[in-house]
């Protein structure tokens, strides 16, 4: 299967479990790795054809930036289900908090994931 990978996107979100998370908000990134075939866009290069990355981006974002939740965990699989509803044959979807509220010295907390319509 071929890929498209969107790595490192960025947004600031409220999400957590802890009361000064929703306040104050944090950073996240999100990755992706769309698998599909992209050879009818590659062979017409119409990305009609193909699944646009832009839209991609655009469904990340409304989900990290939108209605607050409590886990990781449901951002990436809203986010999953969203790029898949997009004609991905399969989704691999990283989500990292990178400042979790944890006593101890981490670059960050991630959450991946794997779906797939196959």
């Amino acid at each position: 299967m071929d890929k498209i990978i969107l790595e490192n996107m960025q947004f600031y979100g409220y999400h957590g479990v802890l009361a000064e998370e929703k306040r104050l908000g944090q950073r996240f990134t999100v990755s992706l790795v769309v698998y599909t075939d992209i050879r009818a866009a590659a062979q017409n290069d119409d990305l009609a054809k193909a699944i646009n990355y832009a839209e991609c981006y655009a469904a990340v974002k409304k989900i990290m930036e939108g209605t607050p939740v409590k886990l990781l965990e449901t951002l990436a699989e809203s986010i999953a289900a969203d790029i898949l509803s997009l004609g991905a044959l399969a989704v691999q979807v990283t989500v990292k908090k990178l400042h979790p509220p944890i006593s101890g010295q981490l670059d960050f907390a991630a959450v991946t994931i794997e779906r797939s319509l196959l």
